[in-house]
């Protein structure tokens, strides 16, 4: 309590004091990209869904109470988590929580197939640059409905008795527009085309879960999804197959701190690029028998690279914060281009002051085709390397979800004492991390202070 008798306000700080290797084993947790995706597809079908290996992290319990608003019945059992649509009796999403990621404007599509009319509220999300929604407004007004922006949200409404099919171009392989698309088409009346859709696991992943509860769904090469609408779809069983970016950010920590990470839950194939460029700069992975993969740095002279992020199969925009923790580490210049987002790069300021070099331009440095070129946007960054990392009990304030998990590693490495603060943002994507790095050699607590005034 104040002198005023008013209780203070605290705020969840995270205290690591790093600067040795970080050693030993964890499991990565279900996707968070495909778990929550998941949840809004079985409002799609007309009995229970059940999912397996469910991350308890904060955006599946907002989606989860997002469900919940309009009826539909979830419940949790540990990692079980089971969807019940039949009971969803009405089709205004109402969650004062709902305007803290992205799935609102996803679910417009399974309630437009269930009512005339529905809303959805404001959409927010990660700190990382616009992430505009005209290619969702744009499909659902192609299947046939009609969007209008309102104070809280969006309101859409169904032209006819059915949504109808519709052939789709996208301007860029968005997910979440693929997943809205998907979504709409899967009981739309007719055949559909989703031209330049995203193929990201995740995408695919869905794409079998709405396979398996009915759908006619055919992929091609050239990123074209065909999509015969059916009258009706019935629940499922889905396992959630283990994170991807999460997986790729303990390899980063484990190279980054020169220690040794077994990870569990890995799906090897669903890393990619990140694994050449993981070994190009001097990091190593060992398949072990039990399924686990082992990593590690490899070289004792870490080499520089050039990262271009892109769409799957590219290397993912997620990947680029830790593994950049990992550039300054090498011996010379390395270029990080991002491709996906104009504003991926408030995360270095705290990494300087931890001691990292690294200076961002609004050049294109690199040779993908970029959205952003000659618009002023600084997405490319130079970091120069190595770099010792120091903190004298020095904060650095998380930005976004995956910058998060950039600043755990930044602050492992790093001699001294780091306060790591806004720490819920990191908890949407990873849940309570603290138990599973203290399982490591990680000298990590969660602790709260005063909220700053």
């Amino acid at each position: 309590m104040s002198e005023t008798g008013v209780q203070a306000k605290t705020e969840p700080v995270y205290e690591i004091t790093g600067g040795k290797p970080v050693e030993g084993e964890l499991t990565v947790l279900g996707s968070k990209n495909f778990a929550t995706k998941a949840m809004v597809a079985a409002l799609l079908g007309d009995s229970p869904t059940t999912f397996q290996n469910a991350p308890p992290i904060g955006d599946v319990a907002i989606t989860e109470q997002m469900l919940m608003s309009i009826g539909a019945t979830v419940t949790t059992d540990g990692s079980t988590v089971v969807v019940d649509p039949t009971t969803v009796i009405r089709p205004d999403v109402q969650h004062p929580d709902s305007a803290s990621n992205r799935i609102p404007i996803l679910l417009v599509g399974p309630l437009l197939h269930k009512f005339e009319r529905v809303s959805v509220p404001a959409l927010s999300g990660c700190n990382i640059g616009r992430r505009p929604v005209d290619f969702h407004l744009r499909a659902i007004e192609a299947f046939g409905g009609v969007v209008e922006e309102t104070d809280e949200g969006y309101a859409a409404m169904r032209r006819g008795p059915r949504l109808q099919a519709a052939h789709i171009r996208l301007e860029y392989p968005s997910v979440g527009a693929t997943e809205t698309c998907l979504f709409l088409s899967v009981l739309a009346q007719g055949r559909s085309v989703i031209a330049n859709a995203a193929v990201e696991p995740e995408i695919l992943e869905l794409i079998t879960m709405l396979r398996s509860m009915g759908a006619v769904i055919f992929t091609s090469p050239g990123r074209e999804i065909r999509v015969e609408g059916v009258e009706r779809l019935s629940g499922t069983f889905t396992r959630i197959s283990g994170d991807r970016i999460e997986a790729a950010s303990w390899a980063s920590l484990a190279c980054a701190s020169n220690g040794r990470i077994t990870v569990n839950g890995v799906t090897l194939e669903h890393l990619g690029n990140f694994l050449s460029h993981f070994r190009q700069v001097g990091g190593g992975y060992t398949r072990l028998e039990s399924g686990a993969v082992e990593f590690f740095r490899e070289s004792s002279t870490m080499r520089p690279a050039v990262i271009e992020t892109d769409v799957y199969p590219g290397f993912s925009t997620d990947w680029q914060q830790p593994f950049a923790v990992v550039l300054t580490q090498c011996e010379g210049i390395s270029i990080v281009h991002e491709t996906v987002y104009e504003d991926r790069f408030g995360y270095l300021r705290a990494l300087s002051k931890l001691g990292a070099n690294s200076q961002l331009t609004s050049h294109c440095l690199g040779s993908l085709p970029c959205r952003y070129r000659d618009k002023g946007y600084d997405h490319s960054a130079i970091l120069s390397g190595p770099t010792q990392l120091v903190a004298r009990d020095t904060e650095i304030q998380i930005p976004d979800l995956r910058a998060g998990l950039a600043y755990i590693i930044a602050a492992a490495m790093a001699e001294g004492r780091s306060i790591v603060s806004n720490v819920a943002l990191l908890e949407r994507g990873y849940g309570d991390i603290v138990p599973r790095l203290s399982s490591l050699n990680l000298d990590i607590k969660r602790t709260t202070r005063p909220v700053p005034r």
